[in-house]
């Protein structure tokens, strides 16, 4: 959770060394550099928490970068200083004047030319579900100027918790999605490979979807009083000791009445 990045250098043979944190011509550990503490009441400090590195040559000048995304949605850029080094300080990606950001949270950088006009654009996944496309405006051998986000594929956003879901319920990607394009079919176009994160929800053995409501809905009631009875500020560590222990009996009883799946899927998208 705390941002850094990780390599595995390559060896002879196809093997790898040990994964090492990757650090700047400052030998200090790259890491975005944020002005709230965690838990601060700021989103700033959820910047710095990583989520997807993306090793490209983005400025054309031969050496790799780093376009990385985090869990507040926005895209910072590591110049690469040649030989596996990075500048200490990375930029923070704009669509014109604005910062770069997409819909939702946990941006998932994925760069690759996707209208074949010649220069580099940038997808990305998001907690919200979808795929999106910033386009680049630059040209052919030009620096990226990248537009605001476009949706290529409508995310579905997060299912209400409780709900009956069931595999077959399913028609493409749910939430906290992660992108990779690629002609998959080989007929000459980009296609997405999509990974998601969904829960599927049955009712338990011999309950029907009716009565797997009815003791959701009592569970909820139970679980909203009991945390309303934690925060309640006259409570002594003694009371609120109680109060977590039963609060986590609850959560346990959750099995009784309904059977979870927290699983995901990869979903193939071609492009027509």
């Amino acid at each position: 959770m705390a941002g850094l990045f990780q390599v595995l250098w390559g060896q002879p043979g196809g093997t790898f060394k040990k994964a090492a944190v990757l650090n700047g011509t400052d030998d200090k550990p790259l890491i975005i550099p944020v002005k709230d503490k965690p838990g601060g009441e700021g989103q700033d400090w959820i910047k710095n928490i990583c989520t997807r590195p993306y090793a490209v040559d983005w400025d054309g000048d031969g050496d790799l970068d780093l376009v990385v995304g985090n869990f507040f949605g926005s895209f910072y850029l590591f110049k690469g200083e040649g030989k596996g080094k990075f500048a200490p300080v990375p930029e923070e990606m704009k669509a014109g004047e604005a910062p770069l950001k997409i819909e939702g949270n946990h941006s998932d950088p994925f760069v690759i030319d996707w209208d074949g006009d010649g220069d580099l654009d940038l997808l990305s996944g998001s907690s919200e579900g979808g795929v999106a496309w910033a386009e680049n405006r630059a040209g052919k051998g030009k620096i990226p100027q990248l537009a605001a986000f476009q949706s290529l594929i409508k995310g579905a956003g997060h299912v209400e918790y409780g709900k009956v879901l069931r595999e077959e319920d399913l028609k493409g990607a749910a939430s906290a999605t992660r992108v990779w394009a690629d002609d998959v079919n080989g007929d000459g176009k980009l296609d997405l490979l999509v990974g998601d994160n969904t829960t599927l929800i049955s009712p338990a053995p011999n309950l029907t979807e009716k009565q797997l409501k009815e003791r959701l809905d009592e569970w909820n009631k139970s679980v909203s009083e009991l945390t309303a009875d934690l925060n309640s500020k006259d409570k002594d560590e003694k009371a609120r000791n109680a109060a977590i222990e039963k609060l986590q009996k609850l959560y346990s009883q959750r099995s009784e009445f309904m059977k979870e799946d927290r699983t995901g899927f990869v979903w193939l998208y071609l492009q027509k």
